[in-house]
């Protein structure tokens, strides 16, 4: 071989803000009539009315209406709150509220409620699906400037932060907390450098730990949210450090939700402590048979320090190819690639289970290469490589993502199907995919080389072809993005018609009068 040198808490208390907070709206403007159900086109007014209860801070709003002095925007300004990252899916907001406290967000969501007023809630704009993008004219409201408070308790490990915190920055705060005894976030993703807790919580966000450490569901166990109509509802977010098994769970509505329940305004998130050892091999198969057949022996071999098991195909290590595959020293593309990595606390035994792991693996054929990390900085040039993948691939056109899960037996059969679907285009496109297979999730993408602009008939071609299929498999439409403006047509055919039944009368109680979110989850 080569080498390269807690408990379910459901408190819930509601903290309704200070009325004598609105008394400035009146002669603004009269408020809306009550018997309307129609959501209304934000003008100047509101724009002006949501100012004034920011106390006209500075930076606090983006806008085209005409304000005082210093509160004026050009379009674009605004394009980056209109748009998301993949430039599939586009709003026309001309307001974008940026509170810097849950009380400024319960002052803004009151007002929009008490007048007909969509509100978007947008964290770090990354998702895949235009869940955080307007459908028209709704006012974003963007939680990037709830960041900055964010504490751990010492006792626990439990870290307590506002949704704006960006996910690299809050693990980076854990692992520097105690350095005797360092914390992990159980959570990490590709987007870690931009996305937000809020938006990870709010679309339940998986990643590359979610076999290990399970989803946001499991470690999540306190939520600050605010309501439609501003009530600032605390779902065991203040005594966080309790077993509490009273009532409802409510605040596992919230998480995946994608704001359309209410916003996340503060996160308390369970953390282990960093693993003592940590093993990261990086490997190379001649077939998705003998992926499959190495995960199941990293699963009997490695045991519970088994923390991620990721792979990619030549497709996508052609990508990678083009800046060289440092993992592998001759820059071998194999069939399909993958990344193996244990998390334990016995630096010595860890490394001998992988040993023993990738001997039984090579030896019985179904790894042909593979590579170990041999420190700190090798471990994160195997992870950059697959962390890249989604901007490398932005990089070289316009691309169409796809982020769904299967069950095992049909993980790879969708790509020959897809393919085989879209032959007539095989000279204007490439199809390349990498995934958490450990988890059953799936990234499939296909991208225009040298063209940036969509191509509508491809489009028509991948939708809803691509979602009829993973349906007819049993799978999910949505393994962690959720299904934003993008995939909500499909509600009723992914869910029971008593499940959508359910999901409309929980919307109904929380939000009545179908300001948040509009137009996202429900079609």
């Amino acid at each position: 071989m080569k080498n390269i040198k807690h408990k379910c808490f459901n408190s819930t208390t509601l903290r309704v803000p200070e009325q004598n907070k609105f008394t400035l709206l009146i002669g603004v403007r009269q408020i809306r009539s009550a018997s309307s159900q129609k959501l209304q086109k934000p003008n100047a007014q509101d724009a002006q009315a949501i100012l004034d209860l920011m106390d006209k801070r500075k930076g606090s709003i983006v806008t085209t209406f005409a304000l005082q002095e210093n509160y004026t925007a050009s379009i674009g300004d605004l394009e980056k709150y209109n748009i998301d990252w993949t430039k599939r899916y586009r709003g026309s907001s001309s307001i974008v509220a940026k509170p810097n406290s849950v009380d400024q967000v319960s002052s803004i969501l009151k007002y929009c409620h008490d007048n007909y007023l969509g509100v978007v809630p947008q964290g770090g704009n990354t998702g895949l699906v235009g869940g955080s993008v307007p459908v028209q004219d709704e006012i974003v409201l963007s939680t990037e400037l709830l960041n900055q408070h964010y504490s751990l308790d010492p006792l626990t490990g439990i870290l307590t932060c506002e949704a704006g915190c960006i996910l690299q920055q809050l693990q980076e705060y854990v692992q520097v907390f105690d350095r005797d005894n360092p914390y992990l976030l159980p959570i990490d993703l590709g987007s870690k450098g931009s996305c937000q807790i809020g938006g990870n919580v709010s679309t339940n966000a998986g990643g590359q730990y979610y076999y290990r450490f399970g989803s946001l569901h499991a470690n999540v166990v306190g939520l600050e949210v605010v309501l439609a109509d501003g009530t600032i509802l605390d779902c065991n977010i203040s005594k966080v450090n309790h077993k509490d098994n009273t009532g409802y769970d409510l605040k596992q509505l919230f998480i995946g939700a994608e704001g359309t329940l209410g916003i996340v305004t503060k996160v308390a998130i369970s953390c282990p402590r960093l693993p003592v050892s940590k093993q990261v091999a990086f490997l190379g198969c001649d077939s998705f048979e003998d992926v499959v057949h190495t995960m199941l022996l990293a699963k009997a071999r490695l045991g519970e320090i088994l923390a991620a098991f990721e792979f990619m195909d030549s497709s996508a290590m052609e990508l990678l190819k083009k800046d060289g595959i440092p993992a592998l020293d001759d820059g071998s593309v194999f069939p399909f690639g993958l990344l193996v990595e244990t998390q334990g606390s016995n630096e010595e035994h860890d490394n001998s289970k992988m040993q023993v792991f990738l001997e039984s693996a090579m030896n019985s054929g179904f790894v042909v290469d593979g590579v170990i990390a041999q420190d700190g900085k090798q471990i994160q040039d195997m992870w950059a490589l697959r962390e890249s993948l989604g901007s490398r691939a932005l990089s070289e056109g316009y691309i169409y993502k796809y982020d769904i899960s299967l069950p095992l037996g049909d993980f790879y059969d969708i790509v020959h199907e897809m393919k085989h679907h879209l032959r007539d285009f095989h000279n204007r496109i490439r199809v390349c995919n990498w995934g958490h297979v450990i988890d059953g999730n799936l990234h499939f993408n296909v991208f225009t080389p040298g063209k940036y602009e969509r191509d509508d008939e491809l489009l028509s071609m991948l939708e809803p072809y691509i979602f009829h299929s993973v349906i007819r498999r049993k799978g999910s439409i949505s393994a962690e993005h959720g299904l934003g403006q993008c995939k909500n047509k499909y509600l009723d055919q992914v869910k029971s018609q008593a499940a959508v039944s359910a999901m409309t009368s929980i919307k109904q109680i929380f939000d009545p009068r179908g300001i948040l979110n509009p137009g996202k989850v429900f079609p």
